[in-house]
């Protein structure tokens, strides 16, 4: 009996002296907080004059320059999973990663924008017990380059001339590939957003024995905007379109609407997103998509 009652009484006190040290930690925990809680708060305000420091330098002529990107992977196995008919036995591998670069020079009377973007993907499938190792095979593949120059009118609209040249480069580069020169005028309503009209323009298309694929003279339209829409949270759509003048079949239209979303953590390193859709009768009948989502890193 004297057992059990010291036994019982080694068991409440090392309850007490847990109970007190959580009590312990939960106060010192407290008083780290509060001592934390200016320093907090005055890191924010600094971070907040530097992003004012910054858009105040933004107003100012010269060189503009920026990059990101976006890298994600998913890893898939299945085995004798039912619901996946034919790849009840199967093992998926997808790789995809997006890169955007720009390098804008704004003066007084003219401006001249570059920008260039690549999204490249690939994907290996390997079915049961197959004895030959698939390959990996491309499943994304865009390159889009854009050069843009204007001469100032007016504050907001400008005189100018645009090239663009969009194609693949892991297969069939430049088959199709797609070149636009043409002339207009750039509207700016804001620094943030410029919208392109370029009523004399021609899209030449570059193929190999494909006569869907014809160039034209038509009129080009791109839109862009970007802008922050939450602390860490960025947003830039882009909008690149040709009207053909020719009648044809298929039609000689086509357009691409891009966006991209970045989350920042820490540093510039954040989770991306790059959501595109795409019409061209030329190509296919339907309208394209891709998307790709992993982890970002913005310079």
């Amino acid at each position: 009996m004297n057992r059990f009652f010291t036994l019982f009484f080694i068991i409440t006190s090392l309850s007490s002296i847990n109970a007190q040290t959580l009590e312990e930690l939960k106060k010192q925990k407290a008083d780290l907080e509060a001592k934390a809680a200016p320093i907090l708060a005055e890191s924010a305000e600094i971070s907040a004059e530097i992003a004012g420091i910054n858009a105040k330098i933004s107003t100012f002529p010269g060189w503009y320059r920026g990059a990101f990107g976006t890298l994600g992977a998913n890893f898939t196995g299945r085995n004798q999973w039912f619901s996946a008919g034919d790849l009840k036995d199967s093992r998926a591998t997808t790789i995809m990663g997006s890169f955007n670069a720009f390098a804008n020079n704004i003066e007084t009377k003219y401006f001249w924008r570059n920008s260039g973007s690549l999204n490249l993907g690939w994907q290996k499938l390997k079915k049961g017990n197959e004895a030959v190792s698939p390959k990996f095979e491309p499943v994304a593949d865009v390159l889009n380059i854009t050069s843009l120059f204007g001469y100032n009118v007016s504050p907001k609209l400008a005189a100018s001339s645009l090239g663009e040249y969009r194609t693949s480069i892991i297969r069939n580069f430049n088959d199709p590939g797609y070149f636009d020169l043409g002339v207009g005028f750039t509207y700016t309503p804001a620094k943030n957003m410029i919208f392109v009209i370029h009523p004399i323009n021609y899209n030449f298309v570059f193929s190999k024995d494909n006569a869907n694929f014809t160039s034209s003279l038509g009129c080009k339209i791109v839109g862009d905007y970007n802008t922050e829409l939450a602390k860490g949270v960025n947003w830039r759509s882009n909008l690149t379109s040709f009207i053909s003048y020719k009648n044809n079949n298929p039609s000689l239209h086509n357009g691409t609407w891009t966006n991209w979303l970045g989350f920042n953590i820490f540093n510039g390193i954040g989770v991306g997103l790059e959501f595109a859709l795409r019409y061209s009768e030329q190509e296919i009948a339907k309208t394209q998509n891709y998307y790709t989502l992993g982890f970002s890193y913005k310079l």
